[in-house]
């Protein structure tokens, strides 16, 4: 599992111009993206990661300032750009075995005590976001 992760002052997210996840405080954008080789123990460990990762103001945690984050699907972080100028996918996990991986993710999150908001797996999404720093960082599990 791949996420690209930034540290927000606020951010939402709007699936045909409603919005279906946002967070109004302090906290963690985290795009995600799933390739075939992962399992649910990738998504168990990329939740804990998250959830410990001091890059919030004062070098504090989520889990130490019970900040909320919102997670969105984005199989586009498996894309491959090495040969000419379209990109290709295939590194990334289909809909049937990437959508329960980013479920149990979220799911792990709110096992340890996280708020979690979340966009719409496989929709068009439109995420909206103030940037605080700005603070960006890659996971990989």
């Amino acid at each position: 599992m791949r996420a690209v992760v930034q540290r927000v002052s606020q951010a939402s997210v709007a699936v045909d111009g409603r919005v279906v996840g946002a967070i109004s405080e302090p906290g963690l954008l985290v795009l995600v993206g799933v390739t075939h080789e992962d399992t649910p123990a990738n998504a168990a460990k990329l939740a804990a990661k998250l959830w410990g990762l001091r890059i919030l103001e004062g070098e504090k945690s989520c889990s130490d300032v019970a900040a909320p984050l919102l997670v969105i699907s984005q199989f586009t972080l498996y894309a491959d750009t090495h040969k000419g100028r379209r990109p290709t996918w295939q590194a990334a996990a289909p809909g049937p075995v990437a959508e329960p991986l980013v479920d149990a993710m979220v799911t792990s999150l709110r096992a340890l005590g996280a708020h979690v908001e979340t966009g719409v797996f496989g929709a068009n999404m439109k995420v909206s976001l103030i940037n605080d720093g700005p603070v960006t960082v890659i996971l990989e599990m």
